[in-house]
C-alpha cells in the first residue's frame, strides 16, 4: 500500500486505515486533509449538507464533493444520502468518530503553544442548565470577563439531555450542570453542593426551623416540567409525585415562575440554594430545610474526554468556585441526590 497524505501525519490516519481495511489493497492513493474531516464530522453534526456547508463556511457543492472525494479514496461509503436526515453507515460511524479524535489531537498543538506563553484566548461554548444560570452566572462572569479578556464566552443555556447530545457531537466543549455520571466519555470536575430547600408564601403554618418531608402536603408542590434534572431529583427526594392529585397542573421552565406562584399564597416548592441566597430578607424568612436530612446535588464542569483544552477548563473551575460561599464546597455537610 502507498500511502500519500497531505496535511496528515500518519499516526494519525492509521487508525482510520485500520477501521476500513478488509484485506490486502494495493496501491491505494489516500489523500486525506484535515478539511475533509472537519467536513465529515459536520455532516455528522448537522445531518444536513446544507448545514453544514454554512457552519464550514464553503458552498455545499464544495463539502459534497470534497466528502465524494474522500469516501472514493478510503473506498468506502461514509454517509447513507437516501436517508432524511443524511446518516453515516456503519463503518462512517466509526471513521467519524476517529476523525473526531483526529481533529482533537491537532487542536492539542495549539493548546500546546498557549501554554508555553500563559495565554489563555480562544472561543469556549458553555452549556449550562436553567436552574443555575440565573443564579450562578451573574456572580461568575465579572471576574472571568475581566481576569480572561481574551476569551470569548458562548454560553447557552440548555437542558441535560441537550447538553449530553451537544457535547457528543462536539457543539459544547465544557457543560455546568448536575451531571450524568453513566457516560463513560465524558470527564466530570465537582464543583459546588447545593441544598434542596422549602419555599413557602408568607404566613405559611410552619413555624419551625426545619420541616419534616413527611409533614409537606405533596400535593402542593409545584415542580418544574419534566426535561429538568431538579425535577427528576426532587422526585427521587419526595416519592412519586404522579400518585398526587394537584388541582392544577401547570408545567414551568423557570424556578422564578414557581416563586412567584408561591408568593401569591398558593402552594410551595423546592429551590438549589444559589436561588434563595439572594432573596431579600421579606423572602429569606419564608425559606426552610428539611428536617433531619440534608439533600444536596453536585454541580460538575463536564467535559468531553476528547476536549484539550485543560488550562481553560481548570481556569474556568478556579474562577466558579471561587465566587461561590465556601459552605457550599463542602460535600461532608449532606446527602447526594443523583440525576440519574
Amino acid at each position: 500500500m502507498f500511502l500519500s497524505v497531505n496535511r496528515f501525519c500518519l499516526c494519525e490516519i492509521l487508525p482510520i486505515l485500520q477501521l476500513i481495511s478488509d484485506g490486502p489493497r494495493f496501491f491505494v492513493l489516500i489523500r486525506m486533509t484535515i478539511i475533509q474531516l472537519e467536513y465529515i464530522v459536520a455532516l455528522d453534526t448537522y445531518r444536513n449538507f446544507a448545514r453544514a456547508a454554512e457552519k464550514c463556511f464553503v458552498t455545499q457543492p464544495t463539502l459534497s464533493m470534497q466528502i465524494k472525494k474522500l469516501e472514493d479514496e478510503l473506498q468506502v461509503t461514509l454517509f447513507d444520502r437516501n436517508k432524511k436526515p443524511v446518516a453515516p453507515t456503519e463503518v462512517g460511524k466509526k471513521v467519524i468518530e476517529q476523525a473526531r479524535l483526529s481533529l482533537q489531537s491537532f487542536q492539542k498543538i495549539t493548546e500546546l503553544v498557549r501554554l508555553d506563553t500563559n495565554d489563555l484566548s480562544g472561543m469556549l461554548r458553555i452549556g449550562i442548565i436553567p436552574t443555575l444560570s440565573p443564579y450562578l452566572l451573574p456572580r461568575l462572569l465579572p471576574s472571568l470577563a475581566e481576569k480572561y479578556p481574551k476569551v470569548n464566552l458562548e454560553i447557552e443555556e440548555l437542558l441535560s439531555e441537550q447538553i449530553i447530545e451537544k457535547l457528543h457531537k462536539d457543539l459544547l466543549d465544557v457543560a455546568v450542570w448536575v451531571a450524568n455520571k453513566s457516560d463513560q466519555h465524558f470527564v466530570h470536575l465537582p464543583l459546588f453542593y447545593e441544598q434542596f430547600l422549602i419555599y413557602f408564601p408568607d404566613g405559611h403554618p410552619f413555624r419551625e426551623e426545619t420541616v419534616a418531608l413527611s409533614e409537606l402536603d405533596i400535593s402542593q408542590m409545584w415542580l418544574l416540567q419534566e426535561g429538568h434534572c431538579f425535577r427528576d431529583q426532587v422526585e427521587k427526594l419526595c416519592g412519586n409525585l404522579r400518585e398526587h392529585n394537584h388541582h392544577v397542573q401547570f408545567l414551568s421552565g423557570s424556578l422564578e415562575t414557581l416563586k412567584k406562584i408561591v408568593d401569591q399564597h398558593f402552594g410551595y416548592t423546592l429551590l438549589p440554594e444559589l436561588a434563595v441566597l439572594d432573596l431579600p430578607p421579606a423572602q429569606q424568612k419564608n425559606v426552610r430545610p428539611f428536617k433531619n436530612i440534608n439533600p444536596l446535588r453536585e454541580v460538575c464542569l463536564t467535559y468531553h474526554q476528547r476536549f484539550s483544552r485543560e488550562t481553560l477548563i481548570r481556569a474556568v473551575k478556579s474562577e466558579i468556585r471561587s465566587c461561590i460561599p465556601a459552605e457550599l464546597l463542602d460535600e461532608a455537610r449532606g446527602d447526594i441526590i443523583p440525576w440519574k
